[in-house]
């Protein structure tokens, strides 16, 4: 499956669904084309996750509602939660090995520890 483009118009939408990678990138950023390649590649291998690319330039409201301030940025959200995210271009087997611990992942576990730090900030 190739990457798509994320805009704020189908951002929901896309967000809300499975497991879902997106690459914050912009057209002069060099680390960005150079990672560019390794996330369309992971995207082919991997036809059940969503690999979506947000242009910061275009989409500039994503970027600051996600308080973007180095691209890339590779974020991973799973079932409409942000479970990573971080700064600067990695390599393959690092992409790789993102996706394995995102499969992973118990989203039970992570919705009851959310409630519970939710409940926490409510009683402050």
């Amino acid at each position: 499956m190739a990457t798509i483009e994320v805009t704020e118009k189908n951002f929901n939408e896309i967000a809300d669904k499975g497991i879902v990678l997106l690459d914050f990138w912009a057209e002069w950023c060099g680390p960005c084309k150079m990672f560019g390649p390794i996330f369309e590649a992971a995207a082919e291998k991997h036809p059940d996750i969503t690999f979506g690319k947000i242009d910061t330039d275009q989409e500039q409201a994503l970027a600051q509602g996600f308080e973007i301030r180095s691209i890339p940025t590779l974020m991973a959200i799973r079932d409409g939660i942000v479970v990573f995210a971080q700064p600067g271009a990695i390599p393959a087997p690092a992409l790789d090995d993102l996706i394995r611990q995102v499969r992973a992942l118990d989203m039970d576990e992570i919705r009851a520890e959310l409630a519970k730090e939710l409940k926490n900030a409510e009683q402050n």
